[in-house]
């Protein structure tokens, strides 16, 4: 075998891995502990500590009154229960929406630093010992908050992670289909990372710390949820995932819109990546190590510039005359211009369903490639543009 042969099946393990092998792996390994009854916690489900709902909340006139009535309705002792607004730097109709509202507590400050500040100087008025954070645009189940709080009886979590979801449409576009279903399968594999140890990285749109971990973030810091929780992680706590505490959220109006959000989460892996190094040494934490690099660090880095590879040394390896090779320089070509097709076909609203996954798997890829560039040149701002719903 020659050594381009070698670095090609090196690189389409690395991409079988990544996006199925790693889901695979873990479904066996959960299934094992579980056969040997390891892993199962008791939680009484009677834990109810004073809680603090914090939501950052930039122009949302649109959504505010109906998040604010969401968030009185959830089912938690209200004396245990303060809900916090931060308007930081909103310019429309959302502060004054705010003030004629009651039951909260509303934070504001002309200045825009984007989400991170915001979260800092809200913790600053946090006193209860634990502390949610969720998205304005969502809409949390009247269970979350006690979901989420539970896990706290085991004084080694540190953190717990909501459930993301994403209203299902009759007429779905692409980017609302690729969406869910990239989220049912981000799901599974964060229940697998959880039961094992750890997730590697919580999404904002609804998780909980334990008050006295949280630290102030960088301003520029772009993936702030990711951030915090992974560098809880690193002080040796868990970080649990609760399916059962979710918040709920439109897909993105359009391809455009996800790709926008896509650059900017990618822009802000890399710069995870390179503020996380503690985590990335296998001898501190190894099992956190092995579920970081195999769920985000591979998607992050090496696993799009991978795929482009695979392309050139495949036509390389074509002369031969080998069926293998020729099968699998026709399975790209199929999947990528199947991706061509949705793009095609999602342009002129026409919805074929099975094109959305391919379509969606490539936007993604390229988004960490853009996002690549961003991190490089520096040019993605911390502070951030909703995308239409």
């Amino acid at each position: 075998m020659t050594t381009l042969e070698i670095l090609f099946w090196i690189m389409l393990f690395t991409v079988f891995y990544t996006y199925l092998g790693y889901g695979i792996l873990m479904f066996i390994i959960i299934k094992i502990r579980r056969l040997l009854g390891l892993g199962k916690s008791k939680i009484s489900g009677k834990f109810e500590p004073k809680v603090t709902l914090v939501v950052p909340a930039y122009n949302e006139e649109d959504f505010i009154e109906e998040k604010v009535k969401n968030s009185l309705e959830l089912d938690y002792p209200k004396d245990k229960l303060e809900i916090i607004f931060i308007t930081d730097g909103s310019s429309d109709g959302t502060v004054d929406k705010l003030k004629k509202l009651e039951g909260i507590t509303l934070l504001h400050d002309d200045r825009r630093a984007g989400k991170s500040a915001a979260e800092n100087r809200a913790m600053q008025f946090v006193k209860s010992p634990f502390v949610v954070f969720c998205d304005a645009n969502t809409y949390l189940n009247k269970e979350a908050i006690r979901e989420l709080v539970k896990h706290y009886e085991n004084p080694k979590v540190g953190g717990v992670s909501g459930e993301k979801r994403i209203y299902s449409k009759d007429s779905e576009s692409a980017s609302g289909a690729g969406e869910g279903i990239y989220w049912k399968y981000e799901s599974t594999l964060k229940k697998f990372d959880s039961e094992l140890h750890t997730i590697v990285g919580a999404a904002g749109e609804l998780v909980s710390f334990r008050s006295e971990l949280v630290q102030d973030l960088e301003e520029d810091t772009i993936l702030d949820d990711f951030i915090q929780s992974m560098r809880i992680v690193d002080q040796g706590y868990r970080f649990i995932y609760e399916p059962n505490a979710y918040a709920m959220e439109t897909p993105s109006d359009s391809v455009e819109e996800e790709l926008k959000r896509k650059i900017r989460i990618a822009a802000g892996g890399w710069q995870a990546m390179s503020r996380l190094k503690r985590i990335l040494n296998p001898f501190n934490q190894p099992i956190v190590f092995f579920e970081y690099v195999s769920h985000r660090v591979l998607r992050w880095s090496i696993t799009p510039v991978f795929l482009i590879l695979m392309i050139i040394a495949n036509i390389a390896l074509l002369q031969n005359d080998n069926i293998i090779y020729m099968l699998l320089i026709v399975g790209q070509a199929v999947f990528y211009a199947s991706a061509m097709l949705g793009w095609y076909l999602e342009n002129k609203k026409i919805r074929m369903k099975i094109l959305f996954v391919p379509y969606y798997f490539f936007i993604m890829n390229y988004a960490v490639l853009a996002g690549l560039g961003r991190f490089i040149k520096g040019s993605q701002k911390a502070t951030w543009e909703r995308a239409k719903r």
